[in-house]
């Protein structure tokens, strides 16, 4: 599995992993800052993006793939950061690979299993009929009947791509994600915790991280673990309180 990624900026190495149906341009925005001080890699996980698919989706595999693309840039410990499923992907991985990372840095998400809350979601991208859509904006009003928020919808159809036929597809690997999803939704889990810095962000408006998870999961795996909410922040906590991640993140790697 050979992942997808775009470089920028020189320095510390920083990957950055995105979260369920996303891509690493969610990430752009701030990945530019951050390339002014660090050599950044914004990834495409597996089934997401311009990276290969494949019928396997777990976070032992998915971890593999990130120590595969970390030993073809020949830069043996970066720093990873991960927003919900890169979350967990970055999880598995330093928990797995404790050796070949220096920091983690996790964006609002626990090692816990989550019950199942994106039904409605796979349910309404299942339904649209790609073969047919002329436009996005047709597309739109197909996900509209059931996803209400704009905001949503505009975030799932950076998915959309056009084929050589002309229609449109979806980057994202839909039936797979959806085959394992139980797999995403999964606890990470280790014999061994994690004995080096790490960093989770909370979006304060965000239900994701319980205060009960701190001490009953995150702390247990991480044992030099620091957490900090960001209060006007919801999961998304990248894209509405850049500045207080920005801040956060570099305060974090700067830190010995």
């Amino acid at each position: 599995m050979k992942l997808h990624y775009k470089e920028m900026g020189h320095g510390q190495p920083l990957l950055i992993l995105h979260g369920l149906f996303g891509t690493l341009d969610n990430w752009a925005t701030l990945a530019k800052r951050f390339a002014e001080h660090y050599n950044v890699f914004l990834v495409d996980l597996r089934n997401h993006g311009r990276s290969p698919h494949s019928e396997e989706h777990n976070y032992d595999a998915m971890a593999d793939d990130v120590l595969r693309l970390v030993d073809e840039l020949g830069i043996p410990t970066p720093a990873i950061m991960g927003h919900s499923m890169g979350g967990k992907v970055a999880m598995k991985y330093a928990l797995k690979y404790p050796t070949r990372l220096t920091k983690l840095i996790v964006i609002d998400i626990a090692p816990k299993a989550y019950p199942p809350h994106h039904d409605e979601i796979i349910e309404a991208l299942q339904s649209v009929d790609l073969s047919t859509a002329t436009s996005r904006s047709e597309i739109d009003e197909q996900l509209a009947k059931t996803i209400k928020e704009p905001d949503v919808r505009l975030f799932l159809m950076k998915n959309l791509y056009r084929k050589e036929d002309n229609t449109f597809g979806w980057r994202m690997n839909l039936d797979v994600i959806e085959k394992n999803y139980e797999h995403i939704a999964a606890a990470v889990t280790a014999d061994v915790p994690f004995k080096k810095h790490a960093l989770f962000i909370k979006g304060g408006r965000s239900g994701y991280i319980k205060q009960e998870d701190i001490y009953s999961n995150i702390e247990h795996l991480f044992t030099l673990v620091e957490v900090e909410t960001i209060p006007n922040a919801g999961h998304w906590v990248h894209a509405q309180a850049p500045d207080e991640v920005y801040n956060l993140v570099t305060r974090f790697l700067e830190t010995e």
